[in-house]
């Protein structure tokens, strides 16, 4: 079994936007990674994504980017987790040993909106890739859902969210 999952948002603003607001890493820190982010997500650089707020833990990923088109894609590996997120217990998915594949693309669909879709895949085949796949299918939907009231809104949705 491959598992996989794609999430998708449409979001009211012009595709250069959208993705300035993912590629920039001052801009991604305002809505996704409260604590930090140490670079631009240029293709060939590794960069480390900081969230301060999971599970009362600091967790620090690092993202190596394997593909950047301006306004169309950004493709990065990072490390698979497997298991559940527990908020109440502060526990959070296990690192699993190996990398997963995250694609983010950007589709201008015309009158400045622009269709966002988050595609991960990678997981192995046994129960806690599958507990992984909904962990994070989740995350990447709440990610979307917090770019888009950022840049629509100006609001960060994630703050007290965890």
């Amino acid at each position: 079994m491959d598992l996989r999952f794609t999430v998708q948002t449409k979001i009211q603003k012009p595709v250069n936007e959208v993705f300035d607001a993912v590629y920039n890493p001052q801009k991604l820190s305002a809505y996704f990674t409260n604590a930090g982010s140490t670079g631009a997500l240029k293709e060939g650089t590794t960069v480390l994504w900081t969230f301060g707020e999971v599970a009362g833990q600091t967790i620090t990923v690092p993202v190596k980017v394997q593909k950047t088109v301006q306004n169309r894609l950004i493709r990065f590996a990072w490390e698979a987790s497997e298991g559940e997120y527990d908020a109440k217990a502060g526990t959070v998915p296990r690192p699993a040993g190996y990398d997963n594949t995250v694609e983010i693309s950007f589709d201008p669909l015309g009158d400045g909106e622009t269709l966002v879709r988050i595609t991960e895949s990678g997981w192995r085949s046994t129960e806690g890739g599958l507990q992984g796949t909904y962990q994070n299918c989740s995350g990447w939907m709440h990610m979307s859902c917090c770019l888009k009231a950022y840049l629509q809104y100006g609001i960060d949705l994630r703050k007290g969210s965890f």
